[in-house]
């Protein structure tokens, strides 16, 4: 076997603090990339776990661990007196890249694919909701439908997680399951979730999607063609509004006020029509049960059928949320879409449709051909979430949180901003302003960002994008309460600046 090159050895490795990997699975990694790369050839010696630990300056039981790991998969092998060394046979063997076979002499001219030709569509080109990626380096993140760490239950997802592992779950989880969702999650859905929002639903009237956005892709695709005209608020969801593009030569834009979306002249040449009514995007103002009625009236009279996107309904800060539009249906012309992500984590992704089971049964087949279901484990862990009452638990937390944060931004606002108009909504994880006559948000927006400050301009979510100028959205949900003020103090700075770069001599005046 030879002596080990300890200097390749310490090369392969870059143990640092800075990585968020433990130590154990850096040293793993470090040895496996060497082993599938052909660095560490078959039979070549390993150091010794007290070598490599002194080396690396890590502790001797950190190497035993990995190394043992290494050799359960069959990477590394241990011989007594011996040592570890590289397996003779080790799985990289079994994953050789072929060799790039030589190219056949030219015989054609070159021809490029042309895509920019070949694109049926160009989504790319639509005006979307942008954020940076790297968000979470910024001290004031105001943006919207972000996660903030230190609210997540996360001893309670890992035991729900541990259990969604042992030998009875997974035999439920794993198997190829075609177009079915995990049957204990509709259950809590339909025994837990949805009575809430006063919807009482048979298991074949729900179904499972990755997150509200593909539960509106399934629907678009499924009930929109070219000459159907599908109304969108206005202001509203850009990215449904997107979907509804797609496929449609026709989609209206909506008028809202102080109570949401106003039924009438507007929607009566409309098939479908797209509602927030919980808290309308992006004004956040709920809409009272006397509107949802008039609404639903208007629909019965002009065959109307409305999707509900009823996407952040748990987080109601003060008084209970009202029904949902889908609980006073009668006539079975609203499609409901819900939101476990909101609430869990935005990365997490499931959300859920309920509807009509013919509706159902052909969301479900035309699910099977995008993606067959949601990753089962995932829906298995957040169904034992829900059962053992840590969602609830949750959901409790976040509301008094969320209260504190909003009072504190009014707060804010109202000294460093009181020109500004403030939305009225209660409940949510969001805010909604209107600046004064000229006043940019894009602008404030640009200035902002390069000082560690996020806001959401507001000419994104208006149909016309000349429209929305001096509006913008301030969310809380990943801000913790003692930034917020000195946040808004900075925001103001930047608002007076832009002002002032904007030539603006009357800063009380309203658009």
């Amino acid at each position: 076997m030879g002596r080990p090159d300890n200097q390749l050895w310490e090369r392969l490795f870059s143990v640092r603090g800075s990585d968020p990997r433990p130590l154990q699975s850096q040293i793993r990694v470090a040895v496996v990339d060497a082993i599938l790369g052909g660095v560490l050839p078959a039979g070549s010696a390993a150091p010794s776990s007290r070598e490599l630990a002194k080396s690396l300056k890590v502790s001797r039981n950190t190497v035993i661990l990995a190394y043992q790991q290494l050799v359960d998969d069959g990477y590394l092998v241990s011989r007594e007196r011996s040592g570890f060394s590289v397996a003779a046979d080790p799985p990289a063997s079994l994953v050789q890249p072929q060799s790039k076979p030589a190219p056949p002499a030219i015989t054609v001219p070159y021809q490029p694919a042309q895509w920019d030709q070949r694109f049926r569509v160009r989504s790319s080109t639509f005006r979307s909701i942008a954020k940076p990626s790297d968000w979470q380096s910024y001290p004031y993140p105001f943006l919207y439908g972000q996660f903030d760490p230190d609210l997540f239950p996360i001893a309670d997802w890992r035991q729900c997680c541990r259990q969604a592992l042992s030998i009875m779950e997974l035999k439920d989880w794993a198997p190829d399951k075609i177009d079915e969702d995990d049957p204990l999650l509709v259950e809590q859905l339909r025994s837990r979730i949805l009575p809430r929002r006063g919807i009482w639903a048979q298991p074949d009237e729900i179904m499972i999607t990755l997150g509200a956005q593909q539960a509106l892709y399934l629907l678009a695709d499924l009930l929109f063609h070219r000459n159907s005209v599908v109304g969108i608020e206005d202001p509203g969801y850009p990215d449904m509004r997107n979907i509804a593009a797609l496929r449609c030569d026709h989609v209206p834009l909506l008028p809202v006020d102080a109570e949401g979306l106003i039924p009438g002249r507007d929607m009566a040449v409309c098939d479908y029509v797209y509602v927030t009514p919980s808290h309308q995007c992006p004004t956040t103002v709920t809409m009272p049960i006397d509107r949802r009625f008039e609404l639903l009236a208007e629909g019965t009279r002009r065959g109307t059928v409305f999707i509900e996107d009823d996407y952040e309904s748990e987080t109601r800060l003060t008084t209970p949320p009202l029904p949902a539009l889908k609980s006073l249906d009668t006539d079975g012309r609203v499609i409901y879409v819900g939101s476990l992500s909101k609430v869990l984590a935005p990365g997490l992704r499931l959300g859920f449709i309920v509807a009509s089971p013919d509706l159902i049964r052909e969301a479900r087949a035309l699910r099977r051909l995008m993606v067959r279901h949601p990753p089962f484990n995932n829906q298995r862990t957040t169904a034992l979430f829900l059962s053992l009452g840590h969602y609830e638990a949750l959901v409790g937390r976040l509301a008094q949180v969320f209260s504190e944060r909003s009072r504190v931004l009014r707060e804010a606002l109202a000294r460093h901003l009181p020109q500004f108009r403030v939305s009225d909504g209660s409940g949510g994880s969001s805010l909604w302003l209107e600046g004064p006559r000229g006043f940019n948000a894009q602008a404030a927006a640009d200035r902002a960002r390069a000082q560690g400050l996020l806001i959401e301009p507001g000419n994104v979510f208006f149909g016309r994008p000349d429209h929305g100028r001096p509006c913008f959205r301030l969310g809380y949900s990943s801000v913790p309460v003692e930034r917020i003020e000195p946040g808004i103090a900075l925001l103001a700075r930047c608002v007076e600046e832009q002002l002032m770069a904007a030539g603006s001599s009357d800063q009380g005046n309203w658009t």
